[in-house]
Parts: C-alpha cells; sequence; structure tokens
C-alpha cells in the first residue's frame, strides 16, 4: 500500500491532493517539521523530519516522502509525476509531448516562483504580514513573482488549464505554489486570468477534502 509521510500543513498538501483526485488508498504516517518543535530529539517526541526512522525514508529530512510497495520517494515534484504516471487517467499525460509540458510547469513551478511565493505563505503563517516589516517582504516577494506570474497569466489567458485543455497533475503542483502568495493580495491583483485558474483549480472537491483536512489537523 501507498504511504504518505507528512503533515497536512505542509508541501504534503500537493501529494495529498494528487491522491484524492486519482481516488488512491494510502496510508499517511504522520511527519511533523522538526522546527516546529522545542527539542525534537527528545525521548519521546512525536516523529518528526530528524527522527532517524524518517531520515531512514528521506535523507533530507523533508516532507513530503512515500513509500509505494517499496518505491521510497522524496521531492514532491517527483511524487506527484510518478503518482499522476503510474495510475494514468485524466491527470497524466497522454503522450510525450504533454509529458514534456507537465514536466516543464511543474519545474517552473519550483525553480521560478516557490521561494518567493513561500516567503509570503511563512510571513502570514508566523503573523508577521500584518507588520510593517512583514509588508515590506511580502512587497518584495510580490516583485519578483511579477515576471513568472505575468508568464502564467499569458497562458491563462488562452488555456483554462496548464496542459491539454484539461486539468492534470501539472494544475496541481502550479496551484499549491501560486497558493503561497494568495495571503499578500497585491501579488495576484495585477493577474486576474491566473487568478480565475486558481480559483477553478480549488473548487474541485478533492482540493476542498484535503483543505479541510488541513483545516482539522492537530499539531
Amino acid at each position: 500500500m501507498l504511504k504518505i509521510y507528512g503533515v497536512y500543513k505542509s508541501r504534503a498538501t500537493r501529494t495529498f491532493w494528487l491522491a484524492g483526485e486519482l481516488g488512491l488508498t494510502f496510508e499517511h504516517v504522520p511527519v511533523l517539521q522538526a522546527y516546529k518543535l522545542a527539542d525534537p530529539m527528545a525521548p519521546g517526541v512525536r516523529t518528526n523530519t530528524r527522527s532517524p526512522e524518517f531520515l531512514a525514508i528521506n535523507p533530507m529530512g523533508a516532507i513530503p516522502a512515500i513509500d509505494d510497495d517499496g518505491l521510497r520517494l522524496y521531492e514532491s515534484m517527483a511524487i506527484n509525476l510518478y503518482l499522476a504516471k503510474k495510475h494514468g487517467g485524466p491527470l497524466a499525460p497522454r503522450d510525450l509531448f504533454e509529458d514534456a509540458l507537465i514536466t516543464q510547469w511543474s519545474f517552473f513551478a519550483v525553480s521560478e516562483m516557490e521561494a518567493n511565493a513561500l516567503k509570503i505563505s511563512m510571513a502570514n503563517a508566523q503573523g508577521r504580514l500584518a507588520t510593517e516589516a512583514g509588508q515590506a517582504e511580502a512587497d518584495v516577494a510580490s516583485r519578483l513573482l511579477k515576471r513568472p506570474f505575468g508568464v502564467l497569466e499569458q497562458h491563462f489567458a488562452g488555456n483554462d488549464y496548464a496542459v491539454g485543455g484539461r486539468f492534470t497533475v501539472a494544475d496541481i503542483n502550479l496551484a499549491e505554489v501560486v497558493r503561497y502568495a494568495q495571503p499578500y493580495a497585491p501579488a495576484l491583483e495585477p493577474f486576474p486570468h491566473v487568478s480565475a485558474w486558481l480559483k477553478r483549480c480549488h473548487e474541485r472537491p478533492a482540493f476542498k477534502a484535503m483543505w479541510q483536512a488541513r483545516l482539522d489537523e492537530q499539531e
């Protein structure tokens, strides 16, 4: 059986969302980020990203990771691309052409957007977005996101989804990165087509179910 290691309040959301879209049965193995614990190595502390048993799964100590009948895999984009291709259906590439485009957009998400979008998300999660310093940090990140968001805006002006005219794993991989910038309204305000696409993605039942699980999660 597929095992997904991580928590919903992490990058694992993209893998939980995909699993929901695919209707996969899986075992959720909760692994908390070590930085959320006062002493992640204390006796009896819950399994976290520095726990030896988790480092045996992912030596980099980051979530998510999976064990799929003996295949241990980490890096969330690689996990999502693997699961989509394994289980097929409309989320997966139909041919080599679509495979290339889905891979391109997934890499684009992590290489061109994630670092700056995550700065906004972290500022919001830590309560700093309401401060002058936090606003300044978000403004810098937002300005650095204008170019990649502009590329997405141009694409979604003529396409409802990233690849093939349908919702695919590429949309999950992109949307879960763009979402990080949502708490700072000026980041997305200049890009109405990106906002409309993100809304379409977030209206999907599998996303809503994943998000409710995230809201209900106890840390």
